[in-house]
């Protein structure tokens, strides 16, 4: 059973979410993650807790490493997923430590909101699911977080597209290369994400994101 909270209340949920479940249970091919992890960044973060949204695309499509949170995987997956790789990498050069193990469930402890803007994967087919109606949950997401400023990290034009919208004005958008390792030397290396999160959510008198270590989280 779904424990979505607040976010229970977008209008996919009733409008879209019934097809989208039709189309999963037609799939013949396994879907990643599990499905009591397919919602897992929305149970996990509650809107009025969302302080950090960083978007990513679609699932790990390797099975074993997509458990719900974008980018993040079971902290006994080895070797890394490539792009969290080099987001560990970016993060040692940007604050000096990075995380030991692939599982950035305690980011979302903290307020990081982890969604993919496709919720499911065939096993092996990065995109496969890319036009079965996930990205109307996606839209109404960011709909319900313009109401206060946030923090925004979109890696890729991917990202960078679904929030279009957001009002840089009001909110920090980070909007850089994918850390895939096709695209992460075009400008993700060097972009310092983490500290200008940090140093963005300080100035407005919030606690920064301990983005490195489980075990100082409060």
């Amino acid at each position: 059973m779904l424990d979505l909270g607040a976010w229970a209340r977008l209008p996919f949920f009733e409008t879209d979410w019934p097809a989208v479940q039709g189309r999963l249970a037609a799939e013949l091919r396994q879907i990643l993650p599990p499905a009591h992890q397919i919602f897992r960044a929305l149970e996990r973060v509650q809107p009025d807790a969302t302080r950090v949204v960083i978007l990513g695309q679609d699932p790990y499509p390797t099975p074993g490493h997509a458990h719900g949170l974008a980018f993040s995987a079971d902290a006994d997956v080895r070797p890394l997923p490539r792009s969290l790789g080099n987001i560990f990498k970016e993060m040692q050069t940007d604050i000096g430590a990075a995380p030991r193990t692939a599982d950035l469930s305690f980011w979302a402890d903290q307020g990081v909101l982890l969604l993919n803007t496709v919720l499911t994967v065939p096993a092996g087919e990065a995109k496969g699911h890319d036009k079965i109606g996930w990205q109307a949950l996606t839209d109404q997401v960011l709909q319900l977080l313009a109401d206060h400023p946030r923090a925004y990290l979109l890696w890729g034009a991917h990202a960078q597209r679904a929030a279009a919208a957001i009002d840089p004005a009001t909110n920090l958008k980070v909007e850089t290369a994918h850390p895939s390792p096709l695209s992460a030397r075009r400008g993700f290396f060097g972009s310092r994400p983490f500290s200008r999160t940090n140093a963005w959510l300080q100035a407005r008198d919030q606690r920064a994101i301990n983005w490195a270590e489980p075990a100082e989280t409060t």
